[in-house]
């Protein structure tokens, strides 16, 4: 699938990780009218994610397997939901919770369990959608197309943004019919950078979408 295959109107647009980026870019581009499960946490283990969303979220953020991991920021905790490598690094602020003591973490799970919500009832009713991931190889997102086919109840469609040393948009023509695979350029990546360096090509990416939802 090519990008101009892409353009369109789709009921939703969701983040699949695998950090903050796509969320970020959703926002900078007004197509990310509510929040998803994925966008601000770090996902780096797209297998996990794959399983996540087969198992439809069941044991997603569940107490027993949280874990204090450090500190993302002098505000913020670093925690990992250990069943399946996810990381919050936004939603336990350090003047409600202690390393020990996760007192915020009822609310924090009432907020994920209305993503989650939203997130299942657009995957059984949207008539099209469109899922990006950062970060992928062709092994992992034939099984990412292959889980969603299973359990999106219409169509659905998956933008892949890969960084490498590239200049520019670089298309890359996978075997896959429901996926559209593109290059950016790493300048930045692994950094605070990454998250805008590269935001006029972004904007070129998601040209031509909206979202209708």
């Amino acid at each position: 699938m090519n990008l101009i295959d892409l353009k369109g109107s789709y009921d939703a647009i969701y983040s699949l990780g695998h950090n903050c980026l796509a969320g970020i870019q959703l926002r900078n581009n007004n197509l990310r009218p509510l929040a998803g499960v994925l966008d601000w946490v770090g996902s780096p283990s797209l297998p996990d994610v794959t399983r996540l969303l087969q198992n439809q979220f069941a044991g997603f953020l569940q107490k027993p397997n949280l874990e204090f991991r450090g500190y993302a920021t002098d505000k913020d905790l670093l925690v990992s939901d250990n069943a399946y490598k996810i990381y919050f690094n936004h939603d336990f602020k350090t003047n409600v919770n202690t390393p020990t003591n996760l007192a915020a973490y009822p609310e924090v799970k009432e907020k994920y369990d209305r993503r989650v919500a939203r997130f299942k009832d657009k995957m059984a009713n949207g008539r099209i959608l469109l899922f990006i991931r950062t970060q992928g190889t062709l092994e992992e997102i034939t099984e990412l197309e292959k889980v969603l086919s299973e359990v999106v109840e219409h169509d659905f469609r998956i933008l892949v943004v890969n960084h490498t040393k590239v200049k520019g948009i670089v298309e890359r023509n996978w075997p896959l019919q429901r996926v559209c695979v593109v290059e950016l350029p790493d300048t930045g990546f692994g950094t605070h950078d990454m998250f805008h360096v590269n935001d006029a090509l972004w904007k070129t990416l998601l040209s031509g979408i909206n979202v209708t939802g």
